[in-house]
């Protein structure tokens, strides 16, 4: 059986922070008309991927899934178990933010199915927070990762940025500390990153919010991989650290290439080498839905140049690059062509091989974009 994964987008928000451009909305208006177009995209898809495949993990994101009741998370669950075939260990993680959750929702979010959470705290340090305009503070972010392990939650991630505006090499490495002092398994730790359309964009450039440089960005980053790895976390993705054997299944099937099916607003897909994306617009996602089952917007075929240059970038950003698997998948031509490459790259420090893996150093890591173009 081929193992898949699934991605369910939940947009519905409390409200828009300054730094997201996730598709989101500021209302549950549509919620139960925007769940049944979800149940009858699933059964579109099922029909025409359910056989031969094994589900081994399904990932609810946005938006803020965790402000939805979770009965109706529930009712997906349950769709997608008539529908496809799950692994009997299968990962269903939900993404969560403090603020939306209590002790009960938490123990209902487990009774119905969920395994694994991921909280976006984002920083312990209350004036952080404010300027991220989240809607919980320090200690309600605590409070939630407590809540969430005292009701059996035995795999629980949590979101960190780092390189905010005036954030002190002291202030991040307080926010580390206070996180491996918590019940956690994952850390995914993001430099803070300006998109186009967002708020915070708008305020940069319009000069009223200044981002630290590149160096210090560089500098932050690789005592983050130090500092975690140091204290039980170990690095098995650019911004991604885990415990031993709490490596997220789900990351780990996008950047292993395996094939995945998005649901929900502005979702994408990869199957069989073809790539899908649907409408970000509710509205016109439901209206898609309700007209042809499917609200498929653009597609791709890759070409095999195009895969290539997709697993050798996800390779690297992640656990490192198979030689043999990718010998398997696509001869040994690409990687005989790049030996000098790959050798200068060794001798400089930013990547080594290991047994059957070429992997990125630290050194690597900090520099990953511009290594794989070096690459490509």
């Amino acid at each position: 059986m081929i193992d898949t994964s699934i991605y369910i987008h939940i947009p519905f928000c409390d409200h828009k922070c300054i730094y997201c451009d996730f598709y989101s909305i500021i209302t549950l208006k549509n919620l139960e008309e925007y769940l049944n177009a979800l149940k009858k995209e699933i059964d579109f898809f099922a029909d025409r991927y359910s056989d031969n495949r094994k589900i081994i993990s399904i990932y609810f994101g946005g938006g803020t899934p965790s402000l939805i009741e979770p009965d109706l998370i529930r009712t997906i669950i349950e769709k997608i178990s008539k529908r496809f075939f799950l692994s009997s260990d299968i990962e269903i993680t939900l993404e969560t933010n403090p603020g939306t959750v209590n002790k009960d929702k938490l123990k209902t979010f487990k009774e119905i199915g969920i395994n694994r959470l991921s909280i976006g705290v984002q920083s312990f340090k209350d004036e952080e927070l404010k300027f991220l305009t989240r809607i919980h503070n320090s200690h309600t972010a605590i409070k939630t990762v407590l809540d969430a392990y005292e009701n059996g939650f035995k795999n629980i991630s949590i979101d960190l940025i780092f390189n905010l505006p005036k954030q002190t090499k002291e202030i991040w490495q307080r926010n580390l500390e206070i996180a491996i002092n918590l019940p956690i398994t994952h850390i995914s730790a993001y430099s803070l990153i300006l998109e186009k359309g967002t708020i915070l964009n708008k305020m940069v450039l319009d000069g009223k919010i200044e981002i630290q440089d590149e160096d210090y960005d560089a500098d932050l980053y690789e005592y983050t991989i130090d500092f975690l790895n140091q204290n039980g976390f170990n690095q098995y993705e650019v911004s991604n650290f885990a415990k031993p054997g709490f490596e997220s299944i789900h990351n780990n099937s996008y950047w292993s290439y395996k094939d995945y099916l998005g649901f929900g607003t502005s979702s994408h897909s990869f199957v069989d080498g073809k790539r899908w994306w649907n409408y970000s617009s509710l509205s016109f996602y439901i209206k898609s839905i309700n007209d042809k089952g499917n609200a498929v917007i653009g597609e791709e075929i890759l070409t095999k140049e195009q895969m290539i240059d997709e697993f050798v970038m996800l390779s690297l950003r992640s656990q490192g690059l198979s030689i043999s698997n990718f010998y398997e998948k696509f001869g040994n031509n690409w990687l005989k062509e790049r030996e000098l490459k790959i050798e200068k790259l060794i001798f400089d420090g930013f990547i080594i091989r290991e047994e059957d893996k070429i992997k990125l150093t630290k050194k690597g890591y900090a520099l990953c974009d511009e290594i794989i173009k070096i690459l490509l």
